[in-house]
């Protein structure tokens, strides 16, 4: 979402609002309506500058009078860029927060094992999914989605989530229950998602 924005690696020690480009070239459409580029019609020739976007962040920021520039940075507001580019005075009525990025690669490195800490107990079980066989309800489960759909979609299932596996198809004469055992549990969920579509 649009916003204002303080990245030192993109940046330098620039203020800067990234405007969501669909949106303001939304009002733009509503209330002007001249079929231009917004940006080159009505932001550059009100003084702002255009700062291509860094790497692949794909948003780029803009700075000028009025918007970031001469302005309080405790009260904020995009009335500026609003008067330029719909040609109405801007009525922002709230203050935006300044969101603050540093990509430097400490911070870089520094996030990325935050994130990794953050997820590394769900991808423990989804690791030990992939080992441990199927519970006792998964199974008791299977069985009676078994007889709900029959032995024929259960088969054409089974052999889809053991692909790839040394899991052996189910035998003519074993029981579905039998077949769900040697399962582990994360096949086990994704039987029941299958067998579950065509419940």
């Amino acid at each position: 979402m649009s916003g204002f924005a303080r990245d030192p690696k993109y940046y330098g020690d620039r203020l800067v609002y990234e405007p969501l480009e669909r949106k303001w070239a939304g009002y733009h459409a509503r209330h002007c309506g001249c079929g231009r580029d917004w940006l080159e019609a009505h932001a550059t020739p009100a003084g702002f500058t255009v700062i291509p976007p860094g790497g692949k962040t794909g948003y780029y920021g803009l700075v000028g009078p009025g918007l970031t520039e001469g302005v309080d940075e405790e009260k904020l507001t995009a009335d500026a860029l609003w008067e330029a580019v719909t040609g109405k005075p801007g009525t922002q009525t709230w203050y935006e927060s300044v969101h603050i990025t540093c990509r430097s690669p400490e911070s870089e490195a520094a996030r990325k094992e935050h994130y990794k800490q953050l997820y590394a107990p769900a991808q423990e079980r989804r690791k030990q999914a992939k080992t441990e066989p199927a519970t006792e309800a998964q199974v008791k489960y299977l069985t009676t989605l078994a007889e709900k759909v029959g032995t024929e979609r259960f088969d054409a299932e089974f052999a889809k989530v053991i692909k790839s596996s040394d899991i052996a198809p189910r035998a003519p004469r074993q029981r579905c229950a039998t077949a769900a055992k040697r399962l582990t549990k994360s096949r086990a969920r994704k039987l029941i998602t299958a067998l579950v579509g065509h419940d």
